[in-house]
């Protein structure tokens, strides 16, 4: 599947620019557009076969090889988490069957380029960011999984939020116009009888930094911040209150729905043709990666440990961050269901955000 460098380039800015990382150093995909493509991303499109030294990337997993290769790579956030113990069994020597070799990446830009041109077969994407790659390579990859729910929270430096409602006539200082955490909240406000233009005032922020210090500047101040950064900031500024888990304020929205969608931050892709020539490796990967998602969110304290180890963040911030991360594993028709449904949502606010149109059903594997 390879691509001529001016494709490359476009098609790692368009998703760099829709995934939501700013500035190439937020991986949960919840934050402002960058607005370049960076200099890793160009010499990775360049060069066919450059090692994770020439990126700045962190590689993990055992050097088996006599066993068959698995290449994965994951963005350094929430959408990596659930990937720690399989990377630790990886790495022990536990996986026999096939040579799985991890990455982490600092940025998105790291990521799509070594996953369009084959370098790597699995990758751990933001969802909008799925479908913008199905699009830009005519299906040339497929959505495994969805492995992280919403991390979006609506926090507060004072007690009036308890409900959607409570926002109106509220300000609310968010980071992400123009991604996915500005339609995001425009689905829940005004899917709640919330006008997102006229019944709330949005201040937009290039940083969740910023927006943590408008709010405890301000008596009552809201912000829209996601994890782990929302538990980040609850350390330090003790007035700092989660009001509200926007993932859970969607599902609300979905009772009763025939087609229940749900709040997706992140999901795993894995190239078409690897699927087609390893359908065994990939059976293998879902199920061991299932099992490594059962393990870190059954075993908190451990798999913080393991996130701090794999410097995704630090382990006295994941201990608390993990059990409002919702990290998941939902596959087949289940993940269908809820992704298509999300996708939708963001096509009908901008459909520049999903790749210019909803992903065929030859995107979503579903054995």
């Amino acid at each position: 599947m390879k691509k001529n460098l001016s494709f490359i380039y476009a098609l790692s800015l368009t998703a760099a620019l829709l995934s939501g990382c700013a500035k190439g150093t937020d991986t949960t995909g919840t934050t402002a557009p960058t607005e370049k493509i960076t200099e890793t991303a160009i010499s990775q499109a360049e060069n066919e076969s450059p090692g994770p030294e020439a990126s700045g990337e962190t590689e993990t997993g055992a050097d088996v090889q006599e066993a068959p290769a698995v290449n994965i790579m994951a963005l350094k956030g929430p959408t990596a988490m659930g990937m720690v113990k399989f990377m630790e069994d990886a790495d022990a020597g536990n996986v026999m069957d096939y040579d799985y070799n991890f990455t982490i990446a600092a940025s998105i830009d790291q990521l799509t380029p070594k996953l369009v041109q084959g370098q790597i077969d699995i990758g751990a994407v933001p969802a909008n960011m799925a479908s913008v790659l199905f699009n830009n390579t005519e299906g040339g990859i497929k959505v495994l999984a969805v492995n992280t729910l919403g991390v979006l929270y609506i926090v507060e430096n004072g007690d009036t939020i308890h409900s959607v409602e409570d926002l109106r006539g509220k300000t609310i200082y968010a980071s992400g116009k123009g991604a996915t955490p500005e339609y995001g909240l425009n689905y829940i406000l005004s899917q709640n009888g919330i006008d997102p233009a006229a019944d709330v005032t949005i201040e937009w922020k290039s940083e969740h930094t910023e927006c943590l210090a408008a709010v405890t500047a301000s008596e009552n101040g809201i912000a829209m911040l996601p994890q782990p950064f929302v538990t980040t900031a609850r350390s330090k500024v003790e007035t700092i209150r989660t009001a509200l888990d926007l993932s859970q304020e969607w599902d609300k929205l979905q009772e009763g729905a025939d087609t229940p969608s749900a709040m997706i931050t992140g999901v795993v892709v894995a190239r078409s043709e690897f699927i087609q020539e390893n359908p065994e490796a990939v059976a293998d990967f879902m199920a061991r990666y299932k099992d490594s998602v059962n393990y870190v969110n059954n075993n908190v304290e451990q798999g913080a440990e393991l996130v701090g180890k794999y410097d995704i963040v630090p382990a006295a911030v994941a201990v608390q961050a993990i059990p409002e991360c919702n990290i998941t594993y939902i596959d087949g028709e289940e993940m269908k269901e809820k992704l298509s449904g999300y996708l939708d949502s963001l096509y009908q606010q901008n459909p520049a955000a999903v790749g210019g149109a909803l992903p065929a059903d030859e995107f979503y594997f579903v054995p």
